[in-house]
């Protein structure tokens, strides 16, 4: 029997980050790396450089007939080759759980998310996501695998990254090309769903805050810092938003649109070495907050209390106050600005 524990888990950038305690709580528990099963071209990159993680197996969709999506046969395949060992199922998705089946995983192996752990033991409030999956890797499989009881999971509830020494060359010769000279403030105004329908859909998401907020917050920053560098980060798909960004704040030099130039690697490394960082509610700032990168988080509908980012850094939360009601555009610039100035500086 293999002893190596698999965690199932396909999500958004975000999602993986606050997996990343349950993958070093099992690595201490089974004394060996973990090995993941996710989706997105990003999720290999994303936990490369983790000593914790041994192999990344891709899944490009769980919703898509069996017959016509090879990834599940090399998933199936690759779960049935790997022998037996430690499941911990962290994807409780139908079509997930069926693809399990069919690569014959007995049961006594599979440790599911347990009862009730979406809320604190007061039934009300929310448990974050992280310490959802320290309560779940703390339990052990019906089929009595070897592992250590004697470990404290709140050591490991914080989410972790790792940069490797290539990801930091890469960023330092960008960024030398790019004459980024003096401190780095980033600015992540979306994710994956505020820009998908177009600008009406946008406007309207709860997530969104209009340009002309980030562009008093691109001038408070300039008013305390005069040398920084402004940085728009976004996916390839925003770079129109972020252009909208840059013409609110009036194409001052000192502002930078890179949605077409941060790969994960160089994202990482960028988030590591940066001043700070202002976003709304989204993966960069998971992983931002990872890399104790200071950090003001804007919440919109999402609760802060289930989803806000963990980090070793200073992290201030705004927003989020008014349940399914609540919308980023209803937090003020100078609330943003207030918050940002008061964040301590990352140490080391």
């Amino acid at each position: 029997m293999s002893a190596r524990p698999l965690v199932v888990r396909c999500g958004a950038l975000g999602d993986v980050v606050m997996l990343t305690p349950i993958i070093r709580l099992l690595t201490a528990r089974y004394g060996s790396p973990v090995e993941v099963v996710g989706s997105g071209d990003w999720t290999p990159p994303l936990l490369h450089d983790l000593p914790e993680v041994a192999r990344v197996q891709l899944i490009r969709s769980r919703s898509t007939p069996y017959l016509l999506c090879p990834s599940q046969w090399a998933l199936v395949r690759w779960l049935k080759a790997r022998g037996r060992g430690p499941v911990y199922l962290c994807d409780d998705n139908p079509d997930m759980v069926g693809l399990i089946r069919r690569a014959g995983i007995p049961e006594a192996d599979i440790v599911h998310r347990p009862a009730g752990d979406e809320t604190l033991e007061d039934g009300v409030t929310p448990r974050l996501w992280p310490d959802r999956w320290i309560r779940m890797g703390l339990l052990d499989p019906a089929a009595g695998y070897p592992a250590r009881q004697d470990i404290d999971g709140e050591a490991y509830r914080l989410p972790t990254l790792a940069v490797a020494d290539a990801a930091r060359r890469d960023f330092d010769q960008w960024r030398q090309a790019r004459r980024l000279d003096g401190p780095l403030v980033l600015f992540q105004p979306g994710n994956k769903r505020t820009h998908k329908r177009g600008g009406v859909a946008t406007r309207s998401h709860p997530k969104y805050w209009p340009p002309a907020c980030w562009a008093e917050v691109a001038q408070a920053v300039w008013q305390a810092l005069p040398g920084a560098q402004v940085l728009l980060c976004g996916s390839p798909n925003e770079h129109g938003v972020l252009e909208d960004i840059r013409a609110a704040v009036g194409n001052d030099p000192r502002l930078h649109n890179l949605a077409r130039e941060l790969p994960v690697p160089r994202l990482l490394a960028l988030l590591q070495q940066a001043h700070s960082m202002v976003s709304v509610d989204t993966g960069p700032a998971h992983a931002a907050a990872a890399l104790a990168c200071p950090l003001v988080v804007l919440f919109g509908a999402a609760s802060p209390a289930k989803w806000r980012p963990l980090g070793p850094g200073d992290i201030a939360v705004l927003g989020g106050t008014k349940g399914e009601h609540s919308r980023v555009a209803d937090i003020g610039p100078d609330e943003v600005v207030a918050a940002w100035r008061a964040l301590r500086p990352r140490c080391g």
